[in-house]
Parts: C-alpha cells; sequence; structure tokens
C-alpha cells in the first residue's frame, strides 16, 4: 500500500510518498530511498523496492520524496544546500513523527552523492545504507556531456535545463558546488561496517572504476553486477540487487 503526504517545515513543502503493507502507524523500520537526478517520488525502482521488502518483513515501511526541483516539488533553482536540508526534514519526520526505531537508507546515483555529503556534513543516521550506481563524482557525472555552447551558456551567467519529465535549471554555481564538494575525498570509514555499494560493469554515467577506488579507500564492500547499466535496466539485474539489499537491511535475529 502507498500514501502521499507533505512535511511542511521551514517554509518548504517536501512532497512524500511512503509505502507499507497494513498500518503506516505500525513501521519500526523505515527505509529512506532516494533516486537520480532527474526523477521523482514516483520512482519504479524504488516502487519494488518497497513492494518486496515490505511484504517480506514485518514492520517495514518505505518513505521517498521530490528533491528540491524534481517531481511536484516547488522549487525552480536546484542547490545542494536544499537537497541535503530536505534530507534533514525528512529524516526527522520519521524519527519523530513516524517514531521508526530504526532508519535505513537507499539511494542510487544523485541520491547516492547526497547521501554521501550528509554523512560528512550531519553525521549518520541510518542503520544500514545501501547505495545502488552510486554518482560519487558528480561534477564529472554532470558535466560529461555538456556541450561547449552549453560552456557559453553558464560563463555568461545563465542556466541550461536538464531531466526528463520535468526539466531543472542547471547553473555554473550548482556545478561549481559539485566540484567543490566531491565526496571522493572525504573519510567514511567510520561508517563503511553499516554500508554497501551495488555497481554495474557497464555503468557510463557513474564508471565503476570510482567506485572501485571509493570502496578500497573507504574498505566498503563492493558488489558489481555483470553488465548492469546505470539505471539497471535489465529486470534481472534489478531483482539481483533489490534481493541484497533487502538482505543487508534485514530484521536481526
Amino acid at each position: 500500500m502507498e500514501k502521499y503526504f507533505d512535511i511542511n517545515e521551514q517554509s518548504l513543502s517536501i512532497r512524500c510518498k511512503i509505502y507499507f503493507d497494513k498500518d503506516p502507524h505500525d513501521l519500526k523500520h523505515i527505509v529512506l530511498a532516494t533516486y537520480g537526478f532527474g526523477g521523482n517520488k514516483d520512482n519504479k525502482a524504488i516502487e519494488k523496492f518497497a513492494e518486496r521488502i515490505t511484504t517480506k518483513y514485518k514492520g517495514y515501511g518505505v518513505v521517498c520524496f521530490d528533491w528540491p526541483c524534481h517531481g511536484k516539488d516547488a522549487r525552480n533553482k536546484l542547490i545542494p544546500e536544499e537537497c541535503l536540508l530536505y534530507m534533514k526534514l525528512v529524516t526527522e519526520h520519521i524519527k519523530n513523527e513516524l517514531h521508526a526505531e530504526d532508519i535505513y537508507n537507499y539511494s542510487s546515483s544523485f541520491g547516492a552523492y547526497v547521501t554521501l555529503r550528509y554523512l560528512h556534513e550531519y553525521g549518520n543516521p541510518f542503520k544500514k545504507i545501501a547505495f545502488r550506481c552510486p554518482a560519487i563524482r558528480m561534477y564529472d557525472s554532470m558535466t560529461a556531456h555538456i556541450t561547449d555552447d552549453d560552456w557559453t551558456i553558464l560563463n555568461k551567467g545563465k542556466e541550461i535545463l536538464r531531466g526528463y519529465d520535468r526539466k531543472i535549471k542547471i547553473s555554473k554555481e550548482f556545478l561549481q558546488d559539485l566540484h567543490d564538494n566531491d565526496v571522493s575525498s572525504y573519510d567514511y570509514m567510520d561508517y563503511a561496517d553499516d554500508i554497501i555499494m551495488i555497481h554495474g560493469t557497464k555503468d557510463e554515467m557513474a564508471p565503476l572504476t570510482v567506485a572501485e577506488e571509493f570502496s578500497e579507500n573507504n574498505v566498503i564492500e563492493l558488489i558489481k553486477v555483470e553488465n548492469a547499466d546505470h539505471p539497471f535496466s535489465n529486470p534481472k539485474y534489478m531483482d539481483f540487487a533489490i534481493q541484497k539489499i533487502q538482505e543487508f537491511f534485514a530484521p536481526e535475529d
């Protein structure tokens, strides 16, 4: 089952969605799930994951939300600090209003980048974290397909549009922020035992070599999925990833 709700804090309205089996008020374990750039809270990969874990384990729920400028969010300029604030407010809501005993984090691509920045700046509120196809070097991923004409526009102080269903304004300041906050240079050793990474060998947006270097530097378990692309578009590979994450988030005996 699923239900939409809003979090209205600090003059913001965060559009959220919760998945649950029977009762949304009886969830002891909640997974905060985030997606990649240009997506939204109705993400099909998250929906499939939520269906699996909420029916597999009693008392589990999944919460996702629209990043700033994504989905039905009202913002019109993407600012990384606001992404961090959204994650902070949603995490606090899960703890204080939904009364979850444990909060997990399942994030992919851009969502994984934001989560890693969150860990660096705020510490770790999550019991366990699973990253699928994390965009660890988000600046490189975002600028890889920017043309010379695009850079000319950006250098004039104007914005370019990126995204899928909803076009998102990207400024030079946004890209500079990503450049200045390179999570691959941060230390996550203290959280390593509670993190797994799942990455496809055919990922062209977030290269496997970057994930390998990051996992080695931080002693984080990396599960490689042969021939999987960035979105894990092959259902077989997605099912494998979901199974691994589900097992990692399993309740302790």
